[in-house]
């Protein structure tokens, strides 16, 4: 049976988050809570309005908050027998969920599945006393916040729940919600939290034991080990300090193990400071200044950016060799490393069978749900199995049995397919993640057709080419634009069906071009060289409208400058629904000089066409807005709000399905495919020049804008319009001429050099 309705009882911060993506996924949601006073629905529908308001919104797109019902559980309960899913997100005690279910237990049609919402109740207890037909129905579902952004969702059947039933609602969970999702065991905990919060709670014992600071322990457990910015302490400050105790309690009583946080953090939690919710935590932020707990006095101090000499040399390896150096180095801060590392070793090793059924469900639940870049048994094959052996021994500790049998590490990557340690000592085949692309398996059969450091090519079957960026951030340079104008060539003379291009990487497309090649060439004096990559860049960008076989841009995460160019100019699009798109080259003081300002005058002044009344100068003020504010999408589904999708693209909710949908597109496209026409449009000229410059001058006035943004303003008005003179009509290459032209110009100031400086060392723009 079809899940067509969703039922949410809860509206806090997860219900909501649940009914927000459901309704941004299309689905009409039943959002109840307990009732208030005077307006009885004010609960849910003030969860609503903070949802939208958030940064980022818990709603792919404000307009699907209009899918959402928002009731009360005594007047609205009835509501919920139309729906075919319903979740419980009450609070985390079973008590009241097991009263609710009771309640709802006349309300559930013949195929409607109930599931729980719960971070470690054992499932089968919530189910009790409850009918047979009920149970067979019932499951649990453990989301994590924020529910939109973090990958995982966790399903955990009982031996009660029937088969089917966890198919459907994996199914829908995966294609139509976009999750990554990973059976786990009925035990309390399940996979995610019991592993990740044995992980956080030994980092804070540790911290102890070594006699480190709360500013030095985030510093080490973040992205130096492959982890989240907000590393240990900040990430409890976002979750809140109320929120760790109750599950440090809860799951000391349901497990028996010492989960348990020093007294200096309950009373924190008596205090109120229970984090970001709170404004202090671990953390106090005063006006712009972070202050930081000294957890020996309980007095808040300016935070220090710690500095680890010993460890400096290994911050910009990759993590594997970050691990390995880790095992070696001296010094108490690599020895904290070290002893964190075992402590999750041992734990992950002896309770992994009890949790999961198998490692890779371990190491998915980590970097789906935790963000970890690596899961517990890759970080133990990067560690080294015989390390780890080496190392319990010399602390006196016996050897976990998982790591006894791991006679060749606990994952192998074979032609045939992958495979992983299974709890009983041989290497069986690893579930692969529904319709995604294995492009480590597909390199390992077939090799790449070609490659460097920037940029792969790989045949993916069916006479479909897939070309792949990996640089650092997936920058747009010198090396990738070769293998871009290489796989075009190669696609059309080896008789290719068509070309994907795509990332690896979800969090990012591309950020654009390559900063630092550019800089390099301005500062050498190199203008002809400029202007001759300026003009190859347009080239190859435009090309992908013109071979003659259809190429799909495959984008998720940041899509920046020339990452959005070249999406902009592919046959289609299929893009993951997390796009965050915008031509932002003003922030480092240029304009888009890859076709970007010219695709989006052409593409808005033809959404015009069909509407005679229609004032042109309309396209030229919505693609001036665009790029002078530098405007980034808040999802796919903004980006079609905003102009970058077209009506003929398509968004992929799951990021793991991305690449093979956009392989699909090309099939589907192929068989008549023919490249696009070359286009004309009507320049305004003088008409459309006087009206920007006009709104340039009036946001200077109002100090909006500096001098030097009212110099690229103009700039960007002068492409736009054409130039000055009359209405003419004008083609593609025209614009882009007077794009390259205005693009050099701007680099050639000294404001726009010190935009992109400042981007290359801090990151960030720079207002100059």
């Amino acid at each position: 049976m079809r899940i067509a309705r969703v039922g949410v009882v809860g509206a806090g911060a997860m219900g909501t988050g649940i009914a927000a993506l459901a309704a941004s996924a299309g689905f009409p949601v039943v959002l109840l809570d307990v009732p208030d006073h005077p307006d009885r629905n004010a609960r849910a529908r003030g969860a609503v309005d903070r949802a939208l308001k958030a940064r980022p919104s818990a709603f792919l797109d404000p307009a699907c908050a209009a899918r959402v019902f928002c009731g009360n559980t005594e007047d609205h309960l009835d509501q919920l027998a139309g729906c075919d899913w319903i979740v419980e997100a009450i609070i985390e005690r079973p008590a009241p969920k097991q009263e609710l279910f009771a309640r709802i237990e006349p309300l559930v049609g013949a195929e409607a599945i109930v599931t729980s919402n719960t971070s470690g109740i054992p499932i089968h207890t919530l189910a009790a006393g409850r009918g047979e037909h009920f149970r067979q129905h019932f499951l649990g579902t453990h989301f994590f916040n924020p529910v939109r952004h973090l990958h995982l969702l966790e399903l955990i059947p009982t031996s009660d729940t029937l088969p089917d039933v966890v198919t459907r609602v994996r199914d829908f969970a995966e294609r139509m919600l976009g999750k990554g999702v990973v059976l786990a065991r009925d035990v309390p905990g399940f996979i995610a939290n019991r592993l990740g919060l044995h992980g956080l709670f030994r980092a804070i014992r540790l911290m102890e034991d070594f006699g480190l600071t709360i500013d030095e322990v985030d510093a080490l457990t973040g992205p130096l080990l492959g982890r989240p910015k907000s590393a240990t302490f900040r990430t409890a400050d976002i979750s809140g300090l109320d929120v760790l105790a109750d599950v440090s309690a809860g799951l000391s009583a349901t497990t028996g193990e010492d989960f348990s946080l020093p007294a200096w953090v309950h009373d924190l939690v008596q205090k109120g400071h229970l984090g970001a919710k709170t404004g202090a935590g671990f953390y106090r932020k005063e006006g712009s200044r972070i202050l930081t707990l000294d957890w020996r006095t309980g007095e808040y101090r300016p935070q220090v950016a710690p500095e680890f000499p010993d460890l400096a040399f290994v911050l910009k390896e990759p993590l594997a060799n970050r691990l390995k150096a880790i095992t070696r180095v001296g010094g108490t801060h690599a020895e904290f490393l070290r002893s964190l590392l075992l402590s999750t070793a041992e734990y992950t090793l002896v309770r992994t069978p009890s949790l999961a059924y198998d490692i890779a469900s371990v190491d998915r639940a980590l970097e789906w749900g935790f963000a970890w870049e690596m899961g517990p048994f890759s970080m133990f094959d990067a560690l080294g199995a015989d390390w780890l052996r080496a190392a319990f021994a010399e602390r006196g500790q016996g050897e976990p049995g998982l790591l006894a049998t791991a006679r060749e590490g606990f994952y192998r990557r074979l032609s045939s397919g992958p495979r992983q340690l299974s709890f009983v000592g041989d290497y069986a085949p690893i579930e692969p993640i529904p319709h995604a692309l294995d492009l480590e398996l597909v390199q390992l059969r077939l090799g790449s057709l070609a490659g460097n450091r920037e940029a792969t090519l790989l045949d993916i079957g069916d006479g479909v080419a897939l070309l792949t960026l990996h640089g650092k951030m997936n920058t747009l340079g010198s090396g990738a634009l070769d293998l871009i104008e290489k796989s075009l060539e190669l696609v059309d003379r080896s008789g290719f069906t068509g070309l994907v291009l795509g990332s690896p990487n979800p969090a990012t497309f591309s950020a654009g071009a390559n900063l630092a090649e550019l800089l390099a060439e301005v500062d050498a004096g190199h203008w002809d060289a400029l202007d001759a990559a300026v003009r190859r860049f347009q080239r190859v960008v435009a090309s992908l409208r013109t071979v003659p076989f259809p190429v799909v841009v495959a984008p998720n995460g940041l899509t920046l400058g020339g990452g959005a160019e070249f999406m902009l100019h592919a046959s289609r699009v299929q893009a993951g629904a997390e796009l965050y798109i915008g031509l932002v080259e003003v922030g480092v003081g240029l304009l888009p000089g890859g076709g970007g300002t010219k695709e989006l005058l052409f593409r808005f002044t033809a959404d015009l066409e069909a509407y005679e009344e229609a004032d042109p100068f309309e396209a030229v003020r919505r693609a001036f807005k665009l790029i002078s504010m530098g405007t980034v999408s808040a999802s796919a589904l903004d980006a079609r709000r905003l102009g970058f999708l077209r009506g003929a693209d398509r968004i992929s909710m799951n990021r793991d399905r991305l690449l093979a949908d956009a392989k699909a597109r090309v099939l589907e496209l192929a068989p008549d495919y023919t490249p696009a026409l070359p286009r004309t449009v009507r320049a305004l000229g003088s008409e459309s020049l006087g009206n920007l410059s006009y709104a340039i001058w009036a946001m200077r006035e109002a100090n909006a804008i500096t001098d030097h943004e009212v110099t690229i303003g103009r700039k960007v008005a002068w492409v736009l319009s054409g130039g000055d003179g009359p209405p003419r009509p004008v083609t593609e290459q025209d614009i882009l001429d007077l794009e390259r032209e205005a693009f050099l110009s701007l680099l050639g100031t000294p404001q726009t050099r010190e935009r992109i400086a400042h981007m290359l060392r801090q990151g960030k723009p720079l207002r100059n």
